[in-house]
């Protein structure tokens, strides 16, 4: 089962927010697991069309998902899915 790992500037805002497995074959559908049990947590990275928000990114295994608009990367059993807030400020 893929990953899912979560920084700590999201924790901040979720702060039941647990790193775990979830069961899933694409981002679309990691992305409502997580909703499930985190409620709130989907539209907070992602904008009205379900499009990613620009201060979120999301890395699969390292690298960043390919699609930020369509959310349809595809995951494998044991990929890593890392979802990050930007941070910024002075």
């Amino acid at each position: 089962m893929p990953t899912v790992k979560f920084t700590y500037a999201l924790k901040r805002f979720f702060p039941d927010l647990r790193d775990g497995q979830i069961e899933a074959d694409n981002l679309t559908r990691a992305l409502y697991e997580v909703d499930q049990r985190y409620p709130g947590l989907r539209s907070y990275i992602l904008d009205e069309q379900g499009r990613l928000r620009k201060h979120v990114q999301i890395y699969l295994d390292g690298d960043p998902i390919q699609d930020r608009e369509g959310l349809s990367d595809q995951l494998g059993p044991d990929t890593e899915i890392y979802l990050m807030q930007a941070l910024s400020g002075g």
